[in-house]
């Protein structure tokens, strides 16, 4: 089998296809020949050291693949042999062979290609706790949506919109065709100064009940300040570390600077929430995450979950998918293809 290997913690280059023996399934696990590995802000922040979940490096990260059922492990059910699935994986997804628990295998709905099944499970499981378990998202209220050109941003833009709430996002100017075209109300180019007065004229001053933040730092106070009354702050993410010039772990510094602290006594009484999603920490809620996916599978035979795939590269070429999202070239989803 092959897989991709953070050799050491720094940039692109750091990531290396090695030959490894085949990995046999244990009790209640099946095997999956890897068709397609979604790549993740994650795996990035992996690769410079900078995620604290990561395993220790050198290693291979990813979370999600899609491909066949071809072994099956004791006490697995034997119904699975030959399917064509799509599952979460702990990390070692950047392989053409993963073993995974049946318990994060989902059957792949016929309508979906590999590539396109390989960019649902993180992505539209953490737009779901965002947005609808977490943010109690309703159709009469409006969501924020930050950098809703990636890949959780158009997951969310597909579950907002159905639920039917109005539904505003941050993007780069090159981005806002495509975004309005999935169901985007209005949207805001963030590089051309600061977003909260433009969103500022869009809500006649009363903000919005729901924003959404994977950026950190000080942009969470500006999230913060968005909000209506009765307005909930998600945030899932971290990403300005990456534009820091600082080497190393120091990249650090600049988030948890301007990162803000919320008081309880201020929260009840400005009556705002604020909460924190991370799919990676909730491996044991393996029935939540069962109940979730069988919404989202649903929901691509409803019509309205629409996985975009950007761009595709072979499993080989890892280090270029890597470079091309760090330049926050996509639109959508970034896959491995083997």
């Amino acid at each position: 089998m092959k897989q991709v290997w953070i050799s050491a913690a720094g940039g692109p280059q750091r990531l290396q296809v090695r030959e490894a023996p085949d990995v046999q399934p244990r009790t209640g696990q099946v095997r999956i020949r890897v068709r397609a590995s979604g790549v993740n802000f994650a795996d990035i922040l992996a690769r410079q050291g900078l995620y604290a979940d990561a395993p220790r490096l050198p290693a291979v990260v990813g979370y999600e693949v899609s491909g066949t059922v071809d072994a099956i492990g004791p006490q697995a059910d034997a119904a699975w042999m030959g399917q064509e699935v799509f599952a979460l994986t702990r990390f070692g997804g950047y392989a053409d062979t993963v073993v995974v628990p049946e318990t994060q295998v989902f059957a792949k709905p016929a309508a979906l290609s590999f590539e396109a099944a390989a960019a649902i499970p993180v992505n539209y499981l953490t737009a779901w706790q965002l947005l609808i378990v977490m943010g109690a998202l309703k159709p009469d209220e409006t969501v924020l949506i930050h950098n809703a050109g990636g890949g959780v941003g158009l997951a969310a833009i597909d579950i907002a919109r159905h639920v039917g709430a109005t539904i505003y996002g941050t993007a780069s100017a090159r981005k806002h065709a495509f975004l309005q075209q999935r169901g985007l109300h209005a949207a805001i180019d963030y590089t051309t100064g600061d977003w909260t007065g433009e969103l500022d004229r869009l809500t006649q001053g009363r903000g919005v009940e729901l924003v959404i933040d994977p950026l950190g730092g000080s942009e969470w106070k500006k999230s913060y300040r968005a909000l209506r009354h009765t307005g909930r702050l998600g945030v899932f993410g971290a990403s300005m570390m990456t534009e820091s010039r600082l080497p190393g772990p120091l990249k650090l510094l600049r988030v948890g600077m301007g990162m803000p602290w919320f008081n309880p006594v201020a929260l009840m009484n400005r009556n705002r929430a604020v909460f924190g999603v991370n799919l990676g920490h909730l491996w044991h809620e393996v029935p939540k995450i069962g109940a979730w996916m069988k919404a989202l599978v649903e929901g691509v035979d409803a019509g309205w979950v629409r996985p975009h795939v950007d761009r595709t590269f072979p499993l080989a070429q890892a280090g270029d998918a890597h470079a091309y999202m760090e330049a926050r070239k996509n639109i959508g989803k970034i896959v491995l293809v083997t």
